[in-house]
């Protein structure tokens, strides 16, 4: 099979052609083309793989201790029939478990130390159905919670704030107090530490505090739990199951699936992917565009040889041809190089980047203010293969001027000072 020529000449003019100074500055400003093109291709993957990673490790960690869904009584209040909804829950056909549990607000001490908790009071037989936290090795602290005995199992951050350790007491105080003579006095409540977890999720490790459903009652006053927890067997069907949950459920309850929980933090982190995808891809747009001036140059010094090409029959559009070759194999070259490195770089960044903050010394991540400690990837196909298009598509479009000029060039012209 006969290979075209204006493959052939085009794959030629990349290779810079003649080796004289002015065909090597032209090879020097086509490479410059080809690296923007594969830092611009790789960026992209890069930074779009770091936030998948991140949105997904922070997903994960979230849901680890929230629920994907919450159905709960309005006002706080205890569920008029917990067992009745608790088998109308259990019904549906995407519920893997379900627990009840009652939720509040209170303040924790320890001496002077005093923090803001959120108190969740669980049942700690029905907890591993809804929760991983029961599936590690906090799920035996979560067996010691005996109803009547007043344990409490901390976050990490919270236990290590308030300098607790497992046997120590804390006083748990109440937001609604007592009616006395003397006034409202706050209700306070002695707990002892039976042990601590780490979800890896700062927000919660440094508030939650977890206790028995049962001991949770009593301090809170409450007849029974405030609301039930859910476990989907796919968390992507949270809104259509929270939807088919609200028509089949009896009494006033309010739904609440994990979407609309953090809906404010998710939103921003989609926000800001499309905003760094439209950025980065200006700095691909501006390589890509650099071949104008690559081809253009091309095009002038090679304007004897599109004549010669001319005279001996081939028409305008192989000469067209040949200068969209040429730009197409840097758009080529250039796309397929910035994918390595981006995703060469994207499936080893848990290993860079620790070796990077050693070297300076520094936290690139401080988990206080990002959530999470690490530098999570997370490379999607839906992410590349657009990236991979659109490098093409500005590549093949940079080309199509300077091609239509050597198509344009007349060979008397071309030829009269040669």
């Amino acid at each position: 099979m006969q290979i075209p020529y204006e493959l052939l000449l085009g794959w030629r003019y990349t290779r810079a052609g003649r080796a004289t100074r002015r065909n090597g500055f032209i090879s020097f400003i086509s490479g410059v083309s080809m690296l923007g093109i594969a830092l611009g291709v790789a960026a992209l993957i890069i930074v779009l793989s770091v936030m998948n990673g991140f949105q997904k490790e922070v997903r994960d960690r979230m849901l680890g201790v929230i629920s994907h869904i919450e159905v709960f009584a309005p006002q706080g209040v205890a569920l008029p029939d917990p067992q009745k909804t608790l088998a109308e829950i259990k019904a549906n056909q995407n519920v893997q478990g379900a627990a009840t549990f009652i939720a509040s607000q209170a303040l924790l001490a320890r001496g002077e130390d005093m923090k803001g908790a959120m108190v969740r009071g669980i049942d700690p037989a029905l907890e591993g159905q809804v929760t991983d936290l029961a599936g590690q090795r906090t799920g035996a602290a979560f067996a010691k919670l005996v109803s009547g005995e007043f344990g409490v199992v901390l976050g990490g951050e919270l236990a290590r704030s308030l300098g607790v350790r497992e046997g120590d007491r804390v006083t748990l105080i109440a937001p609604s107090g007592q009616v006395t003579p003397a006034g409202v006095v706050p209700r306070l409540k002695q707990l002892t530490v039976v042990g601590t977890f780490d979800s890896g999720h700062f927000e919660y490790d440094s508030a939650l505090l977890m206790l028995h459903q049962d001991d949770a009652a009593k301090i809170f006053r409450l007849d029974g739990p405030t609301g039930i927890r859910i476990r989907l067997k796919d968390l992507n069907k949270a809104r259509e199951v929270a939807r088919e949950l609200a028509g089949s459920l009896s009494g006033d309850l309010l739904i609440r699936d994990w979407t609309r929980q953090n809906k404010t933090w998710f939103d921003a982190v989609q926000l800001e992917k499309r905003m760094m995808f439209i950025i980065l891809t200006l700095i691909v747009a501006v390589a890509a565009f650099n071949l104008v001036s690559t081809l253009v140059m091309t095009v002038t010094d090679k304007r004897a040889d599109i004549a010669i090409l001319r005279t001996l029959g081939a028409s305008p559009k192989s000469i067209m041809g040949i200068f969209v070759v040429q730009g197409a194999m840097v758009g080529v070259i250039g796309t397929l190089a910035g994918l390595l490195l981006g995703l060469g770089i994207a499936l080893n960044i848990d290993v860079l980047v620790p070796a990077l903050e050693r070297l300076f010394n520094a936290s690139f991540l401080p988990k206080d203010i990002y959530l999470i400690s690490r530098m999570p990837s997370d490379p999607q196909y839906a992410d590349i293969m657009p990236i991979a298009v659109i490098s093409l598509v500005l590549a093949f479009l940079a080309t199509i001027y300077p091609s239509w000029r050597a198509s344009r060039v007349n060979p008397a012209e071309a030829l009269r000072y040669e």
